[in-house]
């Protein structure tokens, strides 16, 4: 399974005061902070308490000693929260974060005052404070993430929402500025809409590995049947859902060797996620499928894979994984529903993972490409249709002539609407404003491929893809504004 979705996320957390307000206040809110996060299973990354006064940041020699701090626990910190029990030092803060350099998603929490203790000595003015923290981090150009209301309890429900949203914000754009992305194989000649640009990723960290069809065939080729893997892949294909009996064997065999040359390949290269040639050269040369193996994948494994050799199809479908912790598949804007114009069907040849469907699903042969590559090469597809509930779209796609990354993203739900008369994996799709959507992606040039999940996290992409990974993103329906845009 892919280890940073079930990786403990750890936390640099800094705790500001300032001189006229009761120290005391700084002390209680870094314990109640500590503790909470630790009842979340979260890590943090904080100094001792004596290292400075209360253990929080109020002077540059504080800012001084935590950035050092911060630094040398580097590869532990994810993200840093920032919170302010009182009005707190926007100098401390600024200073502490630009010394230390972690460029890691912040987030800026202040306390509720409470309205029977304004005295001076009960009184914490964080909601004054918090302005001027975000002020400087503007000045300073660090992004950061606010919590839902601009101030809260650290007790109450919202906050702990907060740190949620946070928490998957972190785990995305760490996963992202570090992914190895398979690509396997070569494009199909008919799509150029799958092309490109290796360098415009490089640039937000994420590595393209390549391996040619050839090599993964030739090691799928020198497997034995009568060997252990291939058996237990076998058991486990037969298991994941009904296979017709016309289905002879030799090709239920040929579907577990390929999957398991694809798996080694992509655990040896540690990649995250991959694309690959599913059409034309496997069925011509090897003779079967590649869906299976990449809904297994997907599935069993969280190793998400994206057809027709589309890699910013794989990053997109790893964005949603990172996101959400949940499977994606990966499907085509496909045909209209009938006349209404929020609705339309969703599909792809058989890719889908399994807990897109609720009931046992029927994996055998390709149907379009069945017709032209003959069924006996073709078989190894999941077909279904996905059940209803939420669903969160994305696709990022990188614009070579414009020189950036830009995509799209948005919420919507599958539905119960039943589809007869197509074959495959399939659903119908609920979206508002999908005609103003999909004029958006003709006027904008993007693909007709798309990633989804059933899950609601498109604020947590539209935070981790604009703001910290400073792509050019559309949220469709969207509320929020992207800071530093």
């Amino acid at each position: 399974m892919n280890n940073i979705v079930n990786k403990k996320i750890a936390f640099g957390v800094i705790v500001t005061t300032r001189a006229f307000f009761s120290i005391s206040l700084a002390a209680d809110i870094r314990k109640k902070l500590l503790t909470k996060l630790k009842k979340m299973n979260y890590d943090y990354i904080i100094m001792p308490e004596n290292a400075t006064p209360a253990g929080a940041v109020e002077t540059y020699e504080d800012a001084r000693k935590y950035a050092k701090f911060f630094k040398d626990n580097r590869d532990k910190i994810d993200g840093i929260i920032v919170c302010l029990p009182n009005f707190g030092d926007e100098q401390g803060v600024a200073e502490t974060l630009s010394q230390a350099k972690l460029d890691v998603p912040i987030l800026i929490h202040a306390c509720d005052d409470e309205l029977d203790k304004l005295d001076i000595k009960k009184r914490r003015d964080a909601f004054c404070g918090k302005l001027s923290v975000c002020n400087n981090l503007y000045q300073y150009g660090i992004s950061f993430t606010n919590t839902s209301l601009h101030t809260c309890s650290i007790d109450s429900e919202i906050f702990k929402k907060d740190i949620d949203y946070f928490g998957r914000i972190c785990r995305t754009v760490k996963g992202l500025r570090t992914a190895r992305i398979g690509a396997i194989g070569a494009r199909p000649e008919a799509f150029n809409t799958v092309r490109f640009s290796e360098k415009l990723l490089q640039r937000s960290g994420i590595k393209i590995v390549t391996v040619d069809l050839s090599e993964i065939i030739d090691a799928a080729n020198k497997l034995d049947k009568k060997a252990s893997a291939v058996k237990k892949k076998l058991t486990a294909i037969k298991a994941y859902g009904t296979i017709p009996s016309d289905i002879s064997e030799e090709n239920i065999i040929k579907q577990a060797k390929l999957s398991i040359a694809i798996e080694n390949w992509m655990k040896q290269n540690k990649c995250a996620a991959g694309a690959i040639q599913c059409w034309p050269s496997i069925q011509q040369t090897y003779g079967c499928a590649v869906c299976l193996t990449m809904s297994m994948l997907g599935d069993q494994q969280f190793l998400p894979l994206a057809c027709e050799m589309d890699i910013a199809g794989a990053v997109s479908m790893y964005a949603l994984l990172l996101a959400s912790g949940k499977q994606p598949g990966f499907l085509d804007w496909n045909n209209n529903f009938a006349e209404d114009r929020d609705k339309c069907i969703m599909y792809h040849c058989g890719n889908f993972p399994k807990t897109f469907f609720k009931s046992n699903v029927e994996i055998s042969t390709l149907d379009v490409l069945g017709t032209i590559f003959g069924k006996k090469n073709c078989f190894g597809a999941v077909k279904g249709q996905v059940t209803a509930g939420p669903m969160t779209f994305a696709r990022i796609s990188t614009d070579d002539t414009k020189g950036k990354i830009k995509g799209y993203i948005g919420q919507g739900e599958f539905t119960d609407d039943k589809i007869t008369t197509i074959q495959g994996a399939s659903a119908v799709v609920k979206v508002s404003k999908l005609q103003d959507l999909l004029n958006y992606l003709c006027l904008n040039g993007f693909e007709h491929h798309v990633a989804m999940t059933k899950d609601n996290c498109a604020e947590v992409l539209n935070e981790a893809l604009g703001n910290y990974m400073a792509w050019d993103i559309y949220y469709h329906e969207g509320e929020k504004l992207n800071p530093f845009s």
